[in-house]
């Protein structure tokens, strides 16, 4: 490099520099903006999970062949191991209480240590607010690392106040709606029962029946596996929904 590039060369790195700290020194109004929506988002995360005694499966439910999905160490403590998660946001469990919180989204967290076809699954969920959103995915095909899955598996809704009955507690997203609305208020621990047998689905929520359907491609549903991952949705930033005491039978 003879003088006169050399020159050059370090006459363009010193720019360079100036640049990068006066954009240090001096951020842009956009920038500024941006760092302002990721801390209020980070603010926002959620309310604190709800209290109240520690659900467990029951003995019972042991000796029909029901297992815990959130797992429990032999020396106290709840983990979970055996779930990943694809996306924006994420999920938190308290390991004292065993309870799952959902931050940000739109993403999923799915059980990937075992597909399942026929099964009956149980869990418990409670809400933040009452248009808190999330949902329960049923069969996803194959590991989750776009968001092709939402086109390939059935979503069972959690979103008390959805506008139309399609999109509400206990359908099955976009493709049945519900005999009924039994979601119980925000702070309240729902029941809900899942069973998914051959093309068969059908959900129960807080002791009744609400969705019986034959399924079929429909909404945004463009076909559905013979087995899959169970999956839990966490859908936003302004919203949070709460999951305990997950448990699966399988059925084949």
């Amino acid at each position: 490099m003879n003088w006169t590039r050399r020159a050059v060369f370090w006459a363009a790195l010193a720019a360079l520099g100036l640049g990068v700290m006066v954009y240090t020194q001096n951020p842009t109004a956009e920038g500024a903006a941006e760092d302002a929506t990721t801390e209020a988002q980070e603010e926002a995360t959620v309310t604190a999970a709800p209290q109240g005694p520690v659900a467990r499966i029951t003995e019972e439910e042991l000796a029909e062949g029901f297992v815990p999905l959130i797992g429990e160490w032999e020396n106290g403590g709840f983990h979970k191991h055996g779930w990943n998660h694809y996306g924006p946001g994420w999920f938190t469990l308290d390991h004292e209480t065993g309870i799952l919180a959902s931050h940000g989204g739109m993403g999923l967290m799915w059980y990937s240590a075992e597909m399942l076809g026929d099964f009956v699954l149980r869990l418990e969920f409670n809400t933040s607010v009452p248009d808190s959103n999330s949902g329960i995915f049923l069969r996803v095909p194959e590991m989750v690392t776009s968001d092709e899955y939402i086109y390939h598996s059935f979503e069972i809704q959690i979103h008390a106040t959805a506008p139309e009955a399609i999109h509400r507690t206990g359908a099955v997203y976009d493709a049945e709606a519900p005999s009924e609305d039994r979601a119980k208020a925000p702070g309240e621990w729902n029941d809900m029962e899942i069973s998914f047998v051959g093309d068969r689905i059908t959900v129960s929520l807080n002791g009744a029946l609400v969705t019986d359907w034959v399924a079929e491609p429909r909404g945004k549903i463009r076909d559905f596996a013979s087995r899959g991952y169970i999956g839990l949705q966490n859908h936003d930033w302004e919203t949070s929904v709460y999951f305990r005491n997950i448990r699966v039978k399988k059925l084949d």
